[in-house]
């Protein structure tokens, strides 16, 4: 599977996103979303996952042009953020808008090689383009993975939902079972798993903590 990611997978999520933030510029059609106030409602379902903790450090995976960082410090958050993103052009974006220190730093690639109290994605799974279906998946799954190893505390990460409109669905992206991902991440994470599809998207976010002792 790795060998499919690296060589056809990530070239072309890259290639797919640089385009679109080439024609649509720093705003959510940049990143292929529909517009500003479902953006903010997606990034507002992480916050939970956060849980009241402001200085708890962040790694976005899939950052984009950062403006998940721009929602987390207009909502009080102070932890150290780090962004990844495979397409350089989006970095090279999230540094013009946010600049870069300590406390918020930028990477090109697709396997973070630090950790953070809390990691997110948030859209890298839905462009799925010309992909087998089942090829999608193993990816889908390698990169929860990886989120899974680099959030020390706790990751999330949102897909697209069967649960939708069949006639609404476009044949390029991928839709997920809700049923079957909150499976997947129960047998694999542990039992500290919330999936929320409540939140009137066309999708849903699966917030995971790692096992804590039960409370007595």
């Amino acid at each position: 599977m790795n060998d499919i990611v690296q060589s056809r997978i990530l070239p072309e999520v890259a290639s797919y996103y640089a385009s679109k933030l080439k024609v649509y510029g720093a705003t959510p059609q940049g990143v292929d979303w529909n517009g500003v106030d479902s953006h903010q409602l997606r990034h507002r379902q992480f916050l939970r996952l956060l849980d009241g903790d402001p200085a708890a450090s962040v790694m976005d995976l899939g950052c984009g042009f950062g403006d998940f960082l721009g929602f987390l410090r207009a909502n009080g958050h102070h932890g150290r953020f780090v962004g990844y993103d495979i397409a350089p052009t989006m970095i090279e974006k999230a540094r013009e808008l946010y600049g870069e220190t300590t406390d918020n730093e930028w990477r090109i690639g697709a396997v973070p090689t630090e950790t953070a109290d809390f990691a997110i994605a948030s859209g890298v799974f839905n462009v799925r383009g010309d992909f087998a279906r089942d090829d999608w998946t193993r990816y889908v799954h390698h990169t929860i993975d990886l989120l899974a190893k680099c959030g020390r505390r706790g990751f999330a990460f949102n897909v697209l939902s069967l649960s939708s409109d069949a006639d609404r669905r476009r044949p390029n992206l991928y839709y997920a079972d809700p049923v079957e991902t909150l499976a997947h991440c129960l047998s694999r994470y542990g039992r500290s798993v919330a999936l929320l599809q409540d939140y009137g998207l066309y999708e849903f976010t699966v917030l995971i903590r790692h096992s804590a002792p039960p409370i007595e």
